[in-house]
């Protein structure tokens, strides 16, 4: 669906495979875990520990081409909450990546 509302011409699985090529060496490191699912996301999110990286997505445009939020957790702060919440109900939904297929 993504690819079709960003206008890629069906490129957007070939740029998730060549992604996950650069992931490839770490799925080996203790503590590492990636995770592939198939939810059309609102926003991409990293977390690590008590920082997420939120890059928006804009409707019809490309990730790379949207802002990039460094949200921290904080004494009352809702926002890192929120953030994890919407990671968290999506890494339950997802497949562990073992790095052997792309």
């Amino acid at each position: 669906m993504r690819d079709r509302e960003e206008r890629l011409g069906g490129t957007l699985a070939a740029k998730i495979r060549a992604s996950l090529t650069y992931y490839r060496s770490l799925v080996e490191l203790d503590g590492f875990e990636l995770r592939l699912h198939p939810t059309t996301l609102y926003n991409s999110l990293f977390r690590y520990d008590d920082d997420v990286l939120a890059n928006s997505h804009v409707y019809g445009q490309p990730a790379s081409l949207n802002p990039t939020w460094h949200v921290r957790r904080v004494d009352g702060g809702a926002l890192f909450g929120l953030y994890s919440e919407s990671f968290n109900a999506v890494w339950e939904t997802a497949l562990p990546w073992l790095g052997t297929e792309v």
